[in-house]
């Protein structure tokens, strides 16, 4: 097994590093005070391929492999994650086109996703419904030649900057999850609306809202695969979200112990830096071992998925461990700062507050255990 970056791969890495920390870096503590979102910044991304990695060129992608797609990510989160959830959650959106959609669909909305700097959204959650799809009550009825669309979704990622979804709805109540099925739709659609904007504990420059439908028609021809395969499509495209979540939390983790490392090189306590003091080195070399242990983990689900198998259990275990290790070593960097890790005037509160989606959000951390004892036989 090589655990050595490709010659490619290792160029995708400085090109995102380098576009982080001149880019990213140095705008992300304002977008997070004004709840701004980084509209320059994702116009830059659209053109460098960040926005479509794993999309082949022939529809405007970079065509890229999995690894160097979770690579844009983890680096990204390093100083803002929120950029970083924007790329996931538009993520969200071509994957589940070119993994089941036809071509006529491919040929439509993939390059408005990769070349046409538009951006994209999915739309799974409802009020009633986060964990349990089947109790989806978005509804849609077909009529002729379209479908009408009735319900809404909530805590969507780019809900208000979007112009292009992957949604799911019930096209037969009666069978549950079997009855859901999936629709590409337009913001420019009649009946398409926004609602309430979320006011968030983090994430504060990538917009969250609810989605609304109204008697929304979409042509029959943007159902994405069959009637009833939405729980499938659904399923299968969370196995790919959940490995960018896992290096969006990977990422926040590596950001927060460099900055953990910087400041207690510096901070001077009792006639030494406490960098010097066993019980920060402990600390600081337990943050370390369980960001490489996630690692690991991400890249091994990334390439799982990039084999062209089903990565549900790796992406479930990567999720799992890289949001837990973001939480506990943001946590645990803020203690380090002490008074000043609780103010804005360094980044790890932020990089704290942004930490703790990364265990609820494309299926909680009990969801994940949940699917990893199912991989167990249990």
């Amino acid at each position: 097994m090589d655990f050595n970056l490709s010659n490619e791969q290792r160029l995708i890495q400085k090109m995102m590093r380098e576009f982080t920390e001149n880019e990213v870096k140095p705008v992300a503590a304002e977008l997070d005070l004004k709840h701004e979102y980084p509209a320059e910044n994702v116009e830059k991304l659209f053109k460098l391929g960040v926005m479509a990695m794993t999309v082949p060129k022939e529809y405007g992608g970079a065509g890229v492999d999995q690894v160097s797609a979770a690579i844009c990510t983890e680096e990204l989160a390093k100083a803002c994650a929120s950029t970083a959830d924007i790329v996931a959650g538009h993520t969200l959106c071509t994957v589940p086109i070119l993994e089941f959609g036809n071509e006529e669909q491919k040929k439509k909305y993939l390059p408005m996703l990769t070349k046409g700097g538009v951006v994209g959204g999915m739309g799974i959650t409802e009020a009633n419904a986060g964990s349990d799809a089947s109790k989806s009550q978005t509804e849609a009825v077909l009529d002729g030649d379209h479908y009408v669309i009735n319900g809404s979704k909530m805590f969507i990622t780019n809900g208000p900057e979007a112009g292009v979804f992957v949604i799911f709805a019930m096209t037969d109540k009666s069978k549950g999850t079997k009855g859901l099925s999936a629709f590409i739709i337009e913001s420019s659609f009649p009946g398409f609306s926004v609602g309430k904007m979320e006011n968030k504990m983090g994430l504060h420059a990538v917009h969250t809202s609810e989605i609304i439908f109204q008697d929304m028609i979409v042509p029959k021809e943007n159902l994405l695969g069959k009637e009833g395969q939405g729980f499938k499509i659904c399923m299968q495209t969370l196995d790919t979200g959940r490995i960018g979540i896992a290096a969006q939390a990977l990422g926040i983790a590596e950001g927060a112990m460099a900055e953990a490392v910087e400041y207690t090189k510096t901070r001077v306590q009792f006639g030494k830096p406490i960098s010097k003091f066993q019980n920060t080195q402990f600390t600081l070399a337990d943050m370390a071992a369980r960001i490489e242990a996630s690692r690991l983990l991400m890249y091994q689900a990334a390439c799982v998925k990039q084999s062209g198998k089903r990565c549900s259990k790796e992406a479930a275990i990567a999720k799992l461990t890289a949001s837990e290790t973001a939480m506990w070593t943001t946590t645990k960097a803020v203690q380090m700062f002490g008074g000043y890790g609780y103010t804005c005037d360094y980044p790890v509160e932020r990089m704290m507050r942004d930490a703790k989606i990364t265990e609820i959000y494309e299926g909680t951390n009990e969801i994940q255990r949940i699917v990893i004892a199912g991989s167990l036989g249990l």
